[in-house]
C-alpha cells in the first residue's frame, strides 16, 4: 500500500458507471458529542437526485449513512443524548468517535478501510467497512457495506440499544441511512407490508423508502443480518436501519468478531414492489 493511501485524510469519491454517486467522509466536522465517525454524503441516484441527510436540525446526529451503536460498553456511539433506563434520554459524557486507521484497498467504485472505535482514550472496537458500488440498471445501483467488528479487549463486550435499555420500539443501532426530509413523508413497504407501524421491527427480507423521484431497497445480504429487525421512521423523520440488539443485547466473546452486510439499492423514481424485489436479488447476487 502506498504511504498516500495509508496517510489519507480528504474525502473520498465513490463513482459507478462514470459519475459521481457519494462523498465518504473521514473525518467529518462535528462535536464530540455527535459521535464523530466516517460517513457517506452525498449519496445520489444515477440521476443525481440526493437521498441523504447530514445533520439535520431534527436529529444533528443523523450523518448521511454510516455505522452508528447507541451502546457499546456503555459508549454512545451514536450521538445526542443517551437512554438511561428508568431515566429516559440523559445528556452524558460517555460518547465515542470513530477513527480511519487506513485503506487496505482504495478504488474508484470502492474501499476497504480499517477503523479504531475509541472512547475515554481507550480502544473499544476495530472494524474493517467494505464498501463497493455497482450499476443495476440505467436508473439504478447498489451500495454494498460490510462491516466486521472486533472486541479487542481481553474481557467479553455487550452492544444495546434504547430498546434493550427499556425504550420499546427504539432499536436502533447498525447500519443506518438518513434520507432527506421532504414536504411529504416517504412510503415504506416490503414483499408483504406496507406503512412505518408494519415494517418496523420486522424481519423483512428487503425494505424500500421511497421518496420524491427515488427509492432505496435496503437488505441484508448475509442470513446473520436478516435476523437483524429493521428499524424504521418516516412520519417523524426519513430514516432506515438494521438494528445489532433489538430485544438482547449483542455479545461479542473478547477477540471475537460480528458481521453484518447490507446492500441497499438506489434507485431514480418510485419502484413498485416486483422490480425493487428484482433489483434486490440482483445487487445481493452480484
Amino acid at each position: 500500500m502506498s504511504p498516500l493511501l495509508r496517510q489519507a485524510t480528504e474525502p473520498l469519491t465513490l463513482s459507478c458507471a462514470g459519475r459521481p454517486v457519494a462523498r465518504y467522509d473521514l473525518r467529518p466536522d462535528v462535536g464530540h458529542r455527535l459521535a464523530p465517525r466516517p460517513c457517506l454524503h452525498p449519496v445520489t441516484t444515477l440521476g443525481g437526485t440526493p437521498v441523504t441527510e447530514f445533520a439535520p436540525a431534527d436529529h444533528v446526529h443523523h450523518l448521511g449513512v454510516s455505522v452508528a451503536v447507541p451502546d457499546v460498553a456503555g459508549y454512545n456511539f451514536w450521538g445526542g443524548r443517551t437512554y438511561v433506563r428508568d431515566q429516559g434520554p440523559t445528556a452524558l459524557d460517555n460518547h465515542g468517535e470513530q477513527r480511519h486507521r487506513e485503506f487496505k484497498l482504495c478504488d474508484p467504485d470502492g474501499f476497504v478501510e480499517d477503523l479504531e472505535w475509541t472512547a475515554d482514550g481507550c480502544l473499544v472496537l476495530r472494524e474493517r467497512r467494505t464498501v463497493a458500488a455497482s450499476q443495476l440498471a440505467a436508473d439504478a445501483w447498489a451500495l454494498d457495506l460490510t462491516f466486521t467488528l472486533t472486541n479487542p479487549a481481553a474481557q467479553d463486550l455487550t452492544i444495546g440499544s434504547p430498546a434493550t435499555n427499556g425504550r420499546p420500539g427504539a432499536a436502533y443501532g447498525g447500519f443506518f441511512w438518513r434520507a432527506p426530509k421532504e414536504v411529504a413523508a416517504p412510503t415504506v413497504f416490503t414483499a408483504t407490508a406496507e406503512g412505518e407501524s408494519a415494517v418496523h421491527g420486522s424481519a423483512a427480507a428487503w425494505l424500500a423508502l421511497a421518496g420524491d423521484g427515488w427509492t432505496l431497497v435496503f437488505a441484508g445480504a448475509t442470513a446473520e443480518t436478516r435476523r437483524d429487525p429493521w428499524f424504521v421512521r418516516t412520519g417523524e423523520y426519513p430514516g432506515v436501519g438494521s438494528s445489532l440488539a433489538s430485544d438482547v443485547r449483542l455479545r461479542i466473546a473478547a477477540g471475537d468478531t460480528a458481521v453484518r452486510r447490507v446492500v441497499t439499492v438506489v434507485a431514480d423514481g418510485r419502484l413498485d414492489r416486483a422490480r425493487a424485489a428484482a433489483l434486490v436479488r440482483k445487487a445481493v447476487s452480484a
